[in-house]
């Protein structure tokens, strides 16, 4: 008997104890519903949301990372290449021939192409041409024969910019013009201040013939000072002269000239301005005398358009140039500009080398990329 009750008292227990925990938890989830019933309410436009505490960030918070942003951090500014500095000698004293030089300086034309150069004059103007061949200086100008000349005695030079594309030199003679013929050429007393005058214009003055007579006088080297010679009446003509300044400059001394161009004596045309580089570091530096030849063609193409305000910039930049003689020289020498100056004439500079062979100045002709390049072209 007792065994049988045993049998049916843990199933009773069990259903017993399930009943009580099920009847609880019902109990407990009403009053949850009751105590909170804000919890399980829809959310509208007009329920009040209360923020916890510990999401707020008060003003005084500590370690707070403000977040960048372009306006508060930029970025960094890009730093500019270096500025390349040249130093350039001119042929003899500034003048109104150098306008692009100056211009494209005082336009800023040289910064524009990352340049610093240096204009400067030198005290003998021989002495340009041997500074630039012993690094001294990093350009030089000269004139075209002097550079065929310099070039066939070995001197490391090369053309590389046109400034002026004619001559700016002639024989001056003193005296009235008269009607020209070789002997009345041949009795003048010569002087000359370069190479050009001696080896290029004097031959063409004096033949040979006079030269060997008794009372031959030789020609003198002015050492650049031909208007003391004139005035001294040391010597009757200059063979190589600037027709520009010159006859003007003597004229106030009242001493009157005449002007024989190259051209009556049959010595080839030529760029009357260059500029030169060092032939020994042309292909290393080619990138830098290509920028510095853009600036001076802008400058060139500037003065054109505006000869006026270039000429006022000019004699603003040195007041030193502000002279009647400059003056008068100015719409001559604009009209000899070149304007493309990195431009080789290759007929022009195998023709003069043609030329100085033929008069036996020369043993060889030199070919002209060894006497003039277009640095663009480096």
């Amino acid at each position: 008997m007792l065994r049988c009750l045993s049998r049916y008292w843990h199933p009773l227990l069990l259903s017993l104890i399930v009943t009580w925990f099920f009847s609880n938890s019902v109990i407990y989830a009403n009053e949850e519903s009751e105590e909170s019933p804000q919890e399980t309410a829809p959310l509208t436009l007009n329920t009040d949301v209360e923020v916890p505490e510990a999401l707020w960030r008060t003003s005084d918070s500590e370690n707070v990372e403000e977040v960048p942003t372009m306006a508060l951090a930029p970025a960094p500014p890009l730093v500019p290449p270096p500025v390349k500095r040249i130093t350039l000698m001119l042929d003899w004293y500034l003048s109104p021939q150098h306008a692009a030089l100056v211009i494209a300086q005082e336009r800023g034309l040289y910064a524009a192409q990352g340049l610093e150069v240096e204009i400067q004059s030198p005290a003998d103007p021989s002495i340009a041409i041997k500074l630039l061949t012993a690094g001294e200086v990093d350009l030089a100008l000269t004139r075209q024969p002097l550079l065929h000349l310099h070039a066939h005695n070995g001197a490391p030079i090369t053309r590389i910019a046109t400034l002026i594309e004619t001559s700016l030199t002639a024989v001056i003679v003193t005296g009235e013009q008269q009607v020209k013929d070789e002997s009345t050429l041949a009795e003048l007393h010569y002087g000359y201040t370069t190479d050009e005058g001696r080896d290029l214009s004097i031959p063409r003055l004096l033949p040979l013939s006079v030269q060997q007579t008794d009372d031959f006088t030789p020609p003198v080297n002015l050492h650049f000072d031909p208007i003391r010679a004139m005035r001294e009446n040391q010597i009757d003509a200059v063979a190589d002269g600037f027709y520009h300044y010159l006859p003007q400059q003597l004229a106030t001394e009242g001493i009157n000239t005449h002007v024989i161009r190259f051209d009556e004596l049959d010595i080839p045309r030529n760029d009357g301005l260059v500029v030169l580089a060092n032939s020994d570091t042309l292909a290393r530096r080619g990138a830098t005398w290509s920028h510095f030849v853009l600036a001076v063609e802008q400058a060139s193409h500037w003065i054109i358009d505006n000869p006026d305000a270039a000429w006022e910039l000019l004699i603003s930049a040195h007041p030193v140039l502000d002279n009647d003689i400059n003056a008068s020289a100015w719409e001559d020498i604009l009209r000899r500009i070149a304007l493309s100056p990195a431009a080789v004439d290759n007929r022009r500079y195998a023709g003069f080398e043609t030329f100085l062979h033929q008069m036996d100045l020369t043993e060889e002709t030199l070919p002209v990329s060894r006497l003039a390049v277009d640095p663009h072209t480096l």
